[in-house]
């Protein structure tokens, strides 16, 4: 079905700028950049995937079923994203919130050109239709100049940030939540706002190259379907499947970092310490466990880290890693279906909580909070929580990015806010 050429990189990190350049020609692209962060069990450094041969889009209804569908019948390499608001797919919930986005609740497609970049390798597998092009696209690709960051000019977006609600009634909100934790109706719910702006357009490579810049993160994504963008500095991964092996890592707990490097050493050490954020930490385990167990072999679900403390560009974030055995016979999409969405961004127990989440939250969350990915033709698969992200509906001319964090028993409503911004910080940069 694909022919795939090998080739040696004297410059990766270059020509990682050049391919994503050169994507801009295409409709269809998705990018996933793991910004050379080796801990996270990655395959690639990079994927780039153009030019939707075949695609499925769809809304909530039976979406599970219909991907499964498509990655049974494609048997290729598929990239796209699952939306928060198939939990109403998985379970009887419903999403009634405003949506500034409109984005499908799922979108796939199978890439006519597929490049994978490991080290100084780039594997380029083509449809056998287009394979005479292999040669003449890599050629052009590695003569291509790059352009020197920048920042661009963005029509003073900054200034025209909107809350879509206000600090006042995000901690009214808050102590909502907290009365149905102090109720028993949930233990922890993840709490999220939105920050949008109307009626403007953006040049979506170069923001999200700048955002990129900022973080690092180990799952950078670009996507473009139609008039539908990504641009994600996502720091974690939702759920991985290489062969029979599963690998979840839930992010809980965040703190700032700092320039000093004394300082900075001792907020991570207070963060991996913290009472607070390992209980939230901890629960969202259980919940992961409690998923994983509906599709894995008897008592293979375990916990290879528990509250790790990992340091990325912008913040400190504490991870978990669980893993598991996929049991015989369970389809690959359906280890996704049960398991979405996932744990730290809904709470526990987990339909109480989207249940409270949907009646306090303003905006539907659409993309935000569901996961950006990949299947292989064996049907392996790796896809982050989108997270850290910019959402962007170019014929809308609408932009957002929303925040959020675990609200539990031992939150304290301003401090909570307070993380909000600190997790806006990097959006709210490369916007301004």
């Amino acid at each position: 079905m694909r022919t795939t050429t090998i080739f040696t990189l004297k410059e990766p990190l270059r020509f990682k700028k050049q391919l994503l350049q050169w994507s801009k020609r295409f409709e269809e692209i998705a990018w996933l950049d793991s910004n050379n962060y080796h801990q996270n069990h990655g395959e690639f450094d990079a994927l780039l995937a153009v030019g939707a041969f075949t695609a499925v889009k769809t809304d909530y209804h039976q979406a599970f079923a219909k991907l499964q569908e498509y990655q049974q019948t494609t048997k290729d390499w598929i990239f796209g994203y699952l939306s928060y608001d198939l939990k109403n797919d998985v379970e009887n919930l419903s999403s009634k919130n405003f949506d500034g986005l409109a984005f499908p609740d799922l979108y796939f497609f199978q890439p006519q050109k597929l490049f994978l970049l490991k080290g100084d390798q780039l594997e380029m597998r083509y449809l056998r239709m287009l394979d005479d092009e292999i040669e003449e696209d890599f050629s052009e690709i590695l003569n291509l100049s790059v352009a020197d960051s920048h920042q661009p000019k963005r029509d003073d977006l900054k200034a025209k940030i909107q809350s879509r609600i206000s600090k006042e009634e995000y901690l009214q909100k808050l102590d909502k939540m907290l009365a149905y934790i102090q109720r028993g109706d949930i233990y922890e719910a993840n709490f999220c706002q939105e920050f949008f702006v109307d009626n403007r357009e953006i040049e979506p490579f170069e923001v999200f190259r700048d955002l990129n810049e900022i973080s690092g993160p180990p799952f950078a994504t670009f996507l473009k379907l139609e008039e539908y963008y990504l641009l994600s500095a996502s720091p974690e991964r939702y759920l991985k499947k290489i062969g029979s092996k599963l690998i979840s890592q839930p992010i809980k707990g965040t703190a700032r970092r700092s320039k000093n490097p004394e300082e900075d050493l001792q907020i991570a050490k207070e963060l991996s310490k913290d009472p607070k954020e390992q209980s939230e930490n901890v629960m969202i385990v259980d919940l992961v466990r409690n998923d994983l167990s509906k599709i894995a072999k008897k008592a293979s679900v375990k916990v290879d880290e528990l509250c790790e403390v990992y340091s990325f560009k912008q913040v400190h974030q504490m991870i978990s890693t669980i893993s598991a055995e996929i049991d015989n016979g369970i389809p690959p999409v359906e280890a996704l279906r049960a398991t979405f969405p996932m744990g730290s961004m809904t709470g526990a127990p987990k339909i109480s909580a989207m249940k409270i989440i949907e009646e306090l939250e303003e905006t539907k969350r659409g993309l935000y909070s569901g996961a950006v990915g990949y299947f292989t033709p064996e049907g392996d698969f790796d896809f982050n929580v989108v997270i850290r992200s910019i959402l962007y509906n170019s014929n809308k001319k609408y932009v957002s990015f929303s925040v959020g964090g675990a609200i539990t028993a031992g939150s304290i409503p301003e401090k909570e806010y307070e993380e909000c911004l600190l997790k806006a910080l990097a959006m709210r940069k490369v916007l301004s």
